[in-house]
């Protein structure tokens, strides 16, 4: 399944995952929030399962092969270098959440008056880095097949649920406005790089160990806020739906 088209089409579902739900104004009421909310929560756990039954024995896989392309040079912490780049990506993910939440209160008094917020667009900035290497990705997935492209794209579709709804809850009218057309616009770029650039398989491995990281701490952040909106049981229900499916697949 190498024809190029295939990806293409999965990299704009994903794109318009953004550029649909991102024009979505906040839900008003009770009800409708806790509706919304419970999506939210079934598609964080789509992502955990994604990540528990599909990437984490991937990743023992890629480790093999990297250490294989090394030509069997003996390198120290051989084992762990796949694993480090997951910790790695987990770390900067929070440590960038970590930042906007430690200056709420500063940047919306800066918003308020006139001031521009910094902070923000570097937040959208790693999230449009993070959604590009998701579409850099596409193509090699399309070359294992139609299987695994399909996968893929369905669990980063629901996990772009996760992502949209992050940001538009921290940073409301400025990213309905302007900001989900960016992090479309990035994953159509990052499809484009996948197309025209080769990627070799270590790279692929290192890329897969950074994206294996990301949806980790993203789909945590969403599910364990401070105010403790989370819902368990949607939760549980699209980690087990979601795993069982890919069980079967």
């Amino acid at each position: 399944m190498d024809n190029p088209l295939y990806s293409l089409i999965a990299a704009c579902l994903l794109a318009a995952i953004y550029a649909i739900l991102g024009r979505a104004g906040r839900a008003e009421g009770a009800e409708r929030f806790w509706a919304h909310r419970r999506w939210v929560s079934a598609a964080a756990g789509v992502s955990v399962a994604y990540v528990f039954i599909d990437v984490l024995p991937e990743l023992a896989a890629q480790n093999r092969a990297l250490r294989e392309a090394m030509g069997g040079i003996e390198l120290r912490f051989a084992e762990q270098r796949v694993y480090v780049l997951v910790l790695l990506s987990f770390v900067v993910m929070y440590g960038l959440e970590h930042m906007v939440l430690a200056s709420r209160e500063r940047r919306r008094a800066f918003i308020a008056g006139g001031e521009r917020d910094a902070v923000y667009w570097l937040h959208l900035g790693g999230f449009a880095a993070y959604s590009a290497l998701i579409g850099y990705l596409l193509s090699e997935r399309a070359e294992r097949g139609a299987a695994s492209l399909a996968v893929y794209t369905l669990a980063m579709a629901v996990h772009f649920v996760i992502v949209n709804h992050s940001l538009s809850e921290e940073h409301s009218g400025a990213y309905r406005g302007h900001g989900h057309w960016w992090l479309a616009g990035s994953v159509i770029v990052g499809w484009a790089l996948g197309a025209l650039v080769p990627i070799s398989e270590v790279a692929f491995a290192r890329l897969f160990a950074l994206l294996a990281g990301g949806v980790v701490i993203t789909s945590l952040n969403a599910e364990l806020p401070g105010d403790r909106a989370a819902r368990f049981w949607p939760f549980c229900m699209g980690a087990v739906v979601f795993a069982l499916l890919l069980l079967m697949a």
